[in-house]
């Protein structure tokens, strides 16, 4: 007989490791942030009291955390679904560990603990892009957004020309640093290209920012997928909300073109090159991040 995980039976705090838990060579500070398939701390390594954050695989769906920080599924029929996620994610940290760019999180280690698995990264200072824009902490000028995601697009470019794909950029995935420094962060979409096309486990969809061909499974995914989502996140900065979602722009596109949304307020050229990484089909795009980085210096 399968066994039932009722959430409701454990408290709260049992989601996360604690404040002073021991895990590997490293003592945990406290939560970063979360997400349905992971958690992230700061710690500190014990040695030389460096501090790192830890990315904890915990998938809320199928695991859950036991009295003694062991991560276990939440059912026999969830199993399956919880080991092959762990697999994935141990990949992920073996991907990421060999893509060294200023502009992406850096891996620094990766290890098995608590019937789980955790990946080990550099930690650095900065806010992310929708929490400044949603506390209103930057004004958004051609500036700012030419560095940022000029910035931003450098480290991209060097993950495609390693043949993969983010498949997950959005403002919450990019922490903005000191001089407007982008880091992109949260791999856990990341698929190697050319690939026929993604299983339902491995597809991650942001509405409002996932492209058109990413919520078809027979879909070729490539660069000009991570490019709409950049424009979407580069359009989000001029109007401060989530843009309308791929799907419906197919069914009914009220996307009112940056051109035309936002003319006088931003150079012309910046708004074409928004428009053009949000082209709805993909053939309609740039198909590389030299040729929008291109569109948005342009004068």
């Amino acid at each position: 007989m399968a066994e039932y995980y009722d959430p409701q039976t454990y408290p709260k705090e049992w989601n996360y490791l604690q404040t002073g838990t021991i895990i590997d060579q490293y003592v945990i500070e406290r939560e970063l942030a979360h997400g349905g398939f992971s958690s992230v701390y700061l710690a500190r390594q014990l040695v030389d009291q460096v501090q790192v954050a830890i990315k904890e695989y915990l998938p809320r769906k199928f695991a859950h955390r036991t009295w003694n920080n062991a991560v276990v599924a939440n059912s026999e029929e969830t199993a399956t679904l919880f080991k092959r996620g762990r697999v994935l994610f141990f990949e992920e940290a073996k991907v990421l560990s060999t893509l060294k760019h200023p502009n992406i999180v850096e891996v620094i280690g990766f290890f098995k603990a608590n019937s789980t698995v955790y990946m080990v990264m550099t930690y650095d200072y900065g806010l992310t892009l929708d929490k400044l824009l949603k506390n209103k902490e930057v004004t958004v000028s051609e500036e700012f957004i030419l560095t940022l995601f000029g910035t931003l697009l450098s480290g991209l470019g060097h993950i495609h020309s390693q043949h993969y794909i983010h498949l997950d950029i959005k403002p919450s995935n990019i922490l903005v640093r000191p001089g407007n420094d982008a880091l992109l962060l949260d791999f856990g979409a990341i698929q190697s290209y050319p690939r026929s096309h993604l299983d339902k486990q491995s597809k991650v969809l942001t509405k409002g920012y996932s492209p058109i061909e990413q919520h078809e499974l027979s879909a070729q995914l490539g660069p000009w997928t991570d490019i709409y989502a950049v424009g979407a996140s580069m359009r989000n900065c001029l109007e401060l909300k989530t843009p309308v979602s791929a799907q419906d722009r197919v069914q009914h596109d009220t996307l009112i073109p940056a051109v035309k949304a936002f003319k006088r307020k931003f150079p012309e050229h910046l708004l074409q090159a928004i428009d053009w990484a949000m082209a709805l089909q993909p053939e309609n795009r740039p198909q590389s991040v030299a040729e929008l980085l291109q569109a948005l210096t342009a004068s």
